[in-house]
């Protein structure tokens, strides 16, 4: 799967809590905007959920 670059502004605040929660999951920062993302578009029936690429791991 070709991954699109695109900036991404978050308030400082948020962006700690998101990179806290990467390391506590031992996800790269990256990875764990990814899976928030993929969770939500699951629960939002946006996405299949065995589709594209399993970014639970």
């Amino acid at each position: 799967m070709a991954k699109k670059p695109f900036a991404l502004r978050l308030d400082e605040k948020m962006m700690q809590a998101v990179e806290k929660w990467a390391e506590d999951e031992f996800r790269s920062t990256n990875g764990q905007i990814e899976w928030i993302i993929y969770e939500a578009l699951k629960k939002a029936r946006r996405i299949e959920k065995n589709k594209g690429q399993d970014l639970r791991s």
